[in-house]
């Protein structure tokens, strides 16, 4: 079993979530949400940040952890056991560009109820849930936004 962790960011500009489409050989295929893996010395904070800029060309701040998710996959050597550490972050603009070296050919911002429905995987869903719930709180209590929530 080969165990490895990723971070990533469920990226929200005026009330729209920054999703990717994966096209790798017509196999994977799909809408998903920001994140890599991290890499040796770097903080979790500093992967989830480093990978959406990288993905997606968006600049981000980080307004609060949101949980992880965990799943296995298997590649031709072995069983990988994947941890993804989330984070809720603010977009500063609706830019994005697709990082074409990932196999990503589309990117944009998409209503919540758009967003939910087109994500490819259910863990994923569950965050972008929880993320956009904590998101709706902040807003309600006009905390979205300000430096002084984070």
């Amino acid at each position: 079993m080969i165990e490895a962790t990723s971070c990533g960011g469920v990226v929200i500009f005026r009330g729209k979530i920054l999703l990717l489409y994966k096209n790798y050989r017509n196999k994977y295929e799909g809408w998903v949400l920001p994140k890599g893996t991290v890499e040796e010395g770097e903080e979790f904070k500093e992967t989830a940040l480093r990978e959406v800029k990288e993905e997606t060309g968006a600049n981000a701040t980080i307004i609060k952890y949101i949980g992880k998710s965990q799943y296995t996959f298997t590649v031709p050597e072995d069983t990988v056991e994947k941890e993804v550490h989330w984070y809720l972050m603010m977009g500063e603009s609706y830019y994005s560009k697709p990082q074409k070296e990932e196999y990503f050919v589309d990117s944009g911002f998409y209503k919540y109820h758009e967003a939910y429905h087109l994500l490819k995987f259910s863990n994923e869903r569950q965050i972008l849930e929880k993320a956009y719930n904590e998101y709706l709180a902040l807003k309600k209590s006009n905390l979205w936004g300000s430096h002084k929530y984070y």
